[in-house]
């Protein structure tokens, strides 16, 4: 049960941080309660659609214990991250369990007599979630600055996979237009240089002005545009937005 208590309140913890719920520790020991003594229903013959369910209702109610009611989609949420983070975790220690208690031949496993004892789960799982819960906040922070672009320029349009660039302060000298960066080739009528100064470099960019753009689904127009001569070094990217033109 203490053990059981212990990773429920781990689980719990790593929600209440991935989702910024900023809840009392107490609610989440509250929670973690719940789902500890949980362990209890083991011992009743019941089958495994009711054990199912009960222990269903027993995670909705340490979410609704540890993070309250707000909504339908609040709850839900909460939920979903927790049977996910379960799942990692769970994953996780059967393969431990299988790689220390079991030799395997190709498909074949046999075992050592070995098993994970409770000190390594107490020492581990606190690590394997801390991963978990930091991978997901900087895959959060960091997708979302994603963008759907689209530029139109000459009665034709170009795509791009855009990045919210908030070290961009590129604009045009005298108007203090904010320019935006592609690297895509665009066959360009009419340019112009606009001077740039970077942390280790500077020199000139050629740019130009297009008749709009469509962020995700916010237009605008006049827009600035600069050709990169180099590849922007983000994955799958291909256009850097400028953090003035979302303003306004």
């Amino acid at each position: 049960m203490i053990l059981n208590f212990f990773f429920d309140f781990i689980l719990l913890l790593s929600v209440s941080i991935l989702l910024r719920r900023n809840v009392s520790i107490y609610k989440i020991l509250g929670g973690a309660f719940i789902g500890g003594i949980s362990i209890l229903f083991l011992f009743f013959e019941i089958s495994s659609l009711m054990l199912f369910i009960y222990k269903f209702m027993i995670s909705v109610l340490m979410v609704l214990i540890s993070f309250n009611y707000k909504n339908l989609k609040f709850t839900c949420q909460n939920i979903l991250f927790l049977y996910i983070a379960s799942i990692i975790l769970g994953g996780f220690l059967y393969f431990l369990n299988v790689e220390f208690s079991y030799q395997h031949y190709g498909l074949i496993f046999i075992n050592t007599g070995l098993s994970i004892n409770v000190i390594f789960l107490i020492i581990f799982c606190p690590i394997i979630i801390y991963i978990y819960v930091r991978q997901g906040l900087l895959l959060k922070n960091n997708y979302s600055n994603y963008y759907k672009v689209t530029i139109y320029y000459n009665d034709k349009k170009y795509f791009f996979n855009a990045y919210l660039d908030t070290g961009n302060n590129l604009s045009v000298p005298l108007t203090n237009k904010p320019v935006i960066l592609i690297n895509k080739k665009i066959k360009v009528k009419h340019f112009f240089y606009i001077p740039y100064k970077g942390v280790n470099s500077e020199g000139i960019i050629k740019c130009f002005k297009v008749d709009k753009i469509l962020i995700n689904d916010l237009i605008k127009k006049n827009v600035i545009v600069g050709l990169l001569t180099d590849k922007i070094k983000i994955d799958g990217v291909d256009c850097l937005l400028n953090k003035r033109i979302l303003e306004g």
